[in-house]
């Protein structure tokens, strides 16, 4: 029988020295426009297998635009996203790219885990159904297994006392803590986080933080676009500040947040945190 919680380091793991060595993310030349507006400028990115990756930024600067290029939510306009090796979404064929068909497409997106800012849960399954549903339908699971595989993921975040409750019945972190388990049931190798908090009460935050802490601490490979910034700085390998569709500047956590060395970031991390000077 599978195991979910094992997969997370299965997953992350590098068959290889080799494969140790390459990015499980590799974007070059990411752009996406709509009509005249440029949302992402060209966006060039690597992210180890393992690595938390958390992404800042001022709202509009392209963000969760990029998050929604790397699964191909969005189609880009130009450049090319590679998770693993494998080029997502196209195909070369002889000098050009092509369009992946979408049964391809979705058999790669499922090794790539969501979570939204709003939890978009079935809201006529049980929370149980919400996380079995995908590896049944996409991965072709037996009921049976993909059952005691989100019963331990209810467990693992927190709620195998709400199996059976439908999504109205849950609080807005228990919501979007059924919705990180339902990504971890499809096995993913990477984890996008798009602001999973936002649309939580504050009072809600924490168990969800909590949740992407322990992930964290598993080895899962997560991108993260956060306006949480305590949480990025504990919890990053690298951060990464966004602005007008370009990275502005990326490093530590202690780099970006104690001292960065591009203007912009001081002055949105000076008005996000309040901090008066950098050294």
């Amino acid at each position: 029988m599978h195991d979910p919680i094992q997969s997370i380091e299965t997953n992350n793991a590098a068959t290889d020295g080799a494969a140790a060595d390459q990015p499980i993310v590799r974007i070059r030349g990411l752009r996406k426009s709509y009509g005249s507006l440029d949302v992402l400028k060209g966006i060039d990115l690597d992210v180890r297998r393992g690595e938390k990756v958390s992404i800042i930024g001022p709202s509009g600067s392209g963000k969760t635009t990029l998050l929604r290029c790397i699964n191909r939510i969005e189609k880009p306009s130009g450049g090319h996203v590679y998770v693993d090796g494998q080029l997502i979404g196209e195909k070369l064929v002889g000098d050009r790219y092509i369009d992946m068909e979408d049964r391809e497409l979705a058999r790669l997106r499922a090794g790539m885990g969501m979570v939204f800012q709003r939890f978009n849960l079935f809201p006529h399954l049980t929370a149980l159904q919400n996380i079995t549903i995908g590896p049944m339908k996409v991965l072709r699971t037996p009921a049976t297994e993909a059952e005691a595989a989100a019963l331990a993921l209810l467990e693992k975040v927190g709620l195998a006392n709400k199996r059976d409750a439908y999504p109205e019945m849950l609080s807005g972190g228990q919501q979007q803590r059924v919705a990180i388990a339902r990504a971890l049931a499809m096995r993913p190798k990477v984890m996008l986080f798009d602001e999973a908090t936002s649309a939580l009460d504050p009072e809600l935050v924490g168990e969800v933080l909590s949740v992407m802490k322990q992930l964290a601490s598993e080895g899962m490979t997560m991108i993260i676009v956060t306006h949480e910034m305590k949480f990025s700085e504990e919890i990053s390998d690298r951060v990464i500040f966004m602005d007008h569709g370009t990275v502005v500047e990326q490093g530590s956590p202690e780099e970006i947040f104690r001292t960065p060395s591009h203007l912009r970031t001081q002055t949105f991390l000076r008005a996000v945190l309040g901090r008066q000077a950098y050294q």
